[in-house]
This record gives structure tokens, sequence and C-alpha cells, in this order.
């Protein structure tokens, strides 16, 4: 069983900043695409990022392009998604997940697995 395991999530003032990281215990990063998602209550799953293996390609939302940005660290097995300048809207339920291929082909991909997630809190 493939279980994502994401952190660094919290409370935060607006214009702060937190840095998500998401792992997997026995499972190699490596060679995937990783997308980060969010939930707002009451609102639909959103894609935020996508951050490739193979062709160094990285997608972002345009309500995050410039704010977020993705990265990964094959040594630690974790992928991060730093997170600057935070917004009240950004406030949702943020996890990180993927299809088992190597190159991002959307934000708003099907994944075949994905992990619980982490609460980001943003206040006015």
């Amino acid at each position: 069983q493939v279980q994502f395991v994401e952190s660094g999530g919290g409370l935060v003032q607006a214009g702060g900043s937190l840095r998500l990281s998401c792992t997997v215990p026995g499972f190699t990063l490596d060679y995937y695409a990783i997308g980060w998602f969010r939930q707002a209550p009451g609102k639909g799953q959103e894609g935020v990022s996508c951050i490739s293996s193979g062709d160094g390609i990285i997608l972002y939302a345009d309500s995050v392009k410039g704010r977020f940005t993705a990265s990964r660290d094959n040594a630690k097995n974790t992928v991060y998604l730093r997170m600057d300048k935070l917004e009240p809207d950004d406030t949702a339920l943020y996890y990180c997940a993927t299809d088992e291929l190597s190159n991002c082909r959307s934000l708003n991909f099907y994944y075949a697995y994905r992990g619980q997630g982490t609460q980001v809190t943003v206040s006015e």
C-alpha cells in the first residue's frame, strides 16, 4: 500500500509562509511526477502544482503562480511546496498525489495514490 504522508501545514497570518513536505515510506518518489492538490470546505478539488521527474517541468495554477514553489529532494525522498504571500483564499486541506507517470500532463490529473493531507489555515 502506497501511503503519502504530508506535513508542514498550520495556522498563519495573511502574507506569511509555510513549507509543505510530502514523502512516502517504502516508495521511491524519484521516478514520478508529484502533484499538489487542495480542497477548501464546500469547494471542489483544485490542482495547485505538479512537479515532473523526467522532463523538469513544474506546473502551477494561476491562483498560486509567483507565490508557490514546488521542489524535490530525491536524496530525502521528499517533495516540497513552499508557499509565500499566503492569502485567506489559500485555506484548504493540501495533499500530494501521483498517477505513477514521470511527467506532469496537467494539474488536475487522475491520481492512483494520495495522502490524507495537511491543513493550511490563513487568517486575515
